[in-house]
């Protein structure tokens, strides 16, 4: 029922942060129990799906993102989690 629920949450959250954009869900954002961090979860699958880019010292990065606006209720208590994507071309 709790995974039927955050998947409710994520669908309503991915139309209402990205509606015009394309985007591949990779995972969410949500504040812990204590409400002293956020937990950050991030599906392996669709992480290694992810494009990657190399920075000029040979490391490679996964670029994502997160809205401000969603993580800013999630931090407040608004809303109980949001989504971390990448954004495809």
């Amino acid at each position: 029922m709790v995974k039927q629920k955050i998947e409710k949450i994520e669908n309503r959250n991915r139309n209402e942060d990205m509606e015009d954009n394309k985007s591949l869900l990779v995972g969410y954002v949500r504040k812990s129990n204590a409400g002293g961090a956020l937990k950050v979860s991030i599906n392996s699958d669709a992480f290694s799906d992810c494009s990657t880019y190399v920075t000029s010292d040979g490391q490679t990065y996964v670029p994502l993102v997160i809205s401000l606006n969603a993580l800013n209720r999630v931090i407040e208590g608004d809303r109980a989690v949001t989504t971390i994507s990448q954004m495809l071309d």
